[in-house]
Order: C-alpha cells, then structure tokens, then sequence
C-alpha cells in the first residue's frame, strides 16, 4: 500500500502531465479558429466565393428554367430524381454546377493554401508562432484543418440552399436516396479540393516565396485541365494503332487504356464520381461490350451500387491527398525556420 507522501506526489505529477498536455492541444484549437478567422475576413476568400456563388446561382437558374422539360423526358430514367436534374439540367447556355465545380474548385483549394507557410516566415511570424508550447506538425494540421472547414461550410450551404430552394419552388418532397447523392457529392466536392488545398500548402512549404508557390500551383493546374488532354491525344495518335483497324474486343482495350491515362488526372477522377452520383442510370464509367449490354434494363443504380462504381476515384482522390500532406509534413519538419 502507497504511504500518503507518494499517493500524493503521484497525483500531483498526473496533473501536471495532463496540464502539459492541454497547454500543449488548446493551441491547436486556438490556431484552427484563427484560420477559420483569418480565411472568412481576407478578400481573397470573398472573391472566391462571390464567384462560386455567382456560378451557382447561374446554374441553378438555368436547370430550374428547364426542370419542366427535362422531368417530361419519358426516355430519361433520371427522370424522376427532381433534385438531381437541379444539379446535371442545363440548355447548354451554362455548364451545369458539378462542371463548374470541377474548374473553378482546384482555384478555390489553391487561393485558401498557397501561402499558408512561406507567408508566415516572410512576416516573421513562424517564428514567434512556434516558440510557443505548440508542436511543429500541430502547426501545419491546423493550416490544412481550418482551410478544409471554411470549404466544407461553404460547399454544405450552398447543397442545402439548392435543396431549400427547390422546395420551396417546387414543392416536391424529396426523397431519401436523393438527399444521400447530394451529401456524397459534398463529401466528393470537398475531398476534391482538399487535394488542391494539400497541393497549394505542399507548394508553400517547398518554395519561399508566396508568388512563385502560387504561379507553381496555377501551372499545375492549367496542365492537367488544358494540356494533359492535348498530349495524350497525340500520344494516342502516335503510340496506339488507328481502332478502325481494330476488332470489337481490341477496341474495348484501346479504350480502357485511354481512360487508364486520363484517370490520372484529378478532374477526370472527379468528373466520373460525380456523374456516377448524380446520374443514378450510370452503370459503368468504362466501355461495355454488346454482350454486357444486351438484356440491359434502363433502370437507375441503387446508391449502394453507385458508391462501388465510384469508390476507386474517391480512394484515388484520398490517396492524391494524403501524399501531399505527408510530403508536406516529411519538408516541413526538416525545414529551418530561424533563417
């Protein structure tokens, strides 16, 4: 049995271990607000919003002017997810809003990330951040984690703003299976910029200069949107035989291997989850036979169904994502803050 003396001094070590620890966590929290903060008051998050904001805006007005329409086609089996049709309907005056996400996203990950850390060391405050009680990594964390919450509330109001609104326009109830495609569009949305948010703060661990992180990103970005596709057509022309040339089985390879290299692009991995989600008539994102097609009913997917066609792209994004921040990690430990 412990004398009363070491009871004592037992306890008290305990509670200063764990005062240690919450000096040591409270920062983290502190640091996560204080980003939240700083992103919603800086005029580079309300430019990007106003212009999200706008697209959605635009898009909505589009699809609402012609739901009618795309509702009475008795050929479509997406005919009846009202909902949905809010976020894929367009008359081809604007692109519908998972389009217009899928190019103005990687903008709004890199504007909240491109200088999260040189920024901080140029103004000499890296320094005087981490003389505080707060671990190195903690830093970094709450950089990514404060960014991905101003993303997350903003893409999570602008889903239920279309829901809301296509109630109140409409007055047709919607159903369950409907709002579940919606929130895994969300979480897709939001993993997809997460990636470029990772991207951008990878960039501004790397480069000293906030300019040359953000031109870096902005070039990276215009290769996979632009360039990718024009090299990989010539590549195609150049490498691949002509599929006219080509038997039924040889032309479902060729392809399978275009789309092979295509999927490498993070847009691409994106466009196909969410035309999986938001189209439930999808069955496959890659080319069938006529043997897989014959005796096929257009029926829609059950959600189950749609997430294991579009898991592999949601693991890839994921996967894109944590490479990034661990790269980000592994430089930013080893880097040399008092110069």
């Amino acid at each position: 049995m412990k004398s009363p003396a070491v009871y004592f001094n037992d306890l008290f070590s305990k509670s200063v271990s764990s005062r240690k620890k919450q000096l040591v966590n409270r920062p983290f929290s502190v640091m996560v607000r204080k980003e939240v903060a700083d992103h919603i008051r800086s005029w580079r998050f309300i430019i990007l919003l106003a212009l999200v904001l706008f697209t959605f805006l635009g898009s909505m007005y589009v699809s609402l002017s012609n739901i009618s329409k795309a509702v009475g086609n008795t050929e479509d089996p997406d005919r009846l997810f009202l909902y949905l049709k809010l976020l894929t309907t367009t008359d081809n005056s604007l692109p519908p809003f998972h389009i217009f996400i899928g190019f103005l996203g990687p903008l709004l990950g890199i504007g909240l990330g491109f200088d999260a850390v040189n920024a901080e060391q140029n103004n000499g405050t890296l320094i005087r951040l981490l003389a505080q009680p707060v671990y190195r990594d903690n830093l970094l964390l709450a950089k990514f984690t404060g960014a991905l919450v101003v993303i997350s509330a903003l893409f999570l109001s602008l889903g239920l703003l279309m829901i809301g609104g296509g109630l109140i326009i409409t007055g047709v109830r919607m159903e369950p299976q409907e709002l579940l495609r919606i929130l895994c569009f969300i979480v897709l949305t939001i993993v997809y910029v997460g990636f470029w948010l990772n991207l951008s703060i990878l960039l501004s661990v790397v480069f000293k200069q906030a300019a040359t992180s953000a031109l870096t990103a902005i070039g990276i970005w215009l290769f996979f949107t632009v360039f990718y596709q024009m090299i990989m057509s010539l590549a195609v022309k150049a490498f691949l035989p002509d599929p006219a040339l080509l038997s039924p089985d040889e032309v479902t390879g060729y392809n399978n291997t275009i789309m092979t290299f295509l999927r490498l692009v993070p847009s691409q991995l994106y466009a196909d989850g969410t035309t999986t989600l938001l189209m439930p008539s999808v069955r496959s994102l890659g080319s069938l036979s006529m043997e897989q097609m014959s005796g096929a009913i257009p029926t829609p997917l059950s959600l189950r169904e749609s997430l294991l066609i579009v898991w592999p792209q949601l693991c890839g994004l994921l996967a894109a994502t944590l490479l990034c921040f661990a790269l980000a990690y592994q430089r930013f430990m080893r880097r040399e803050i008092r110069n």
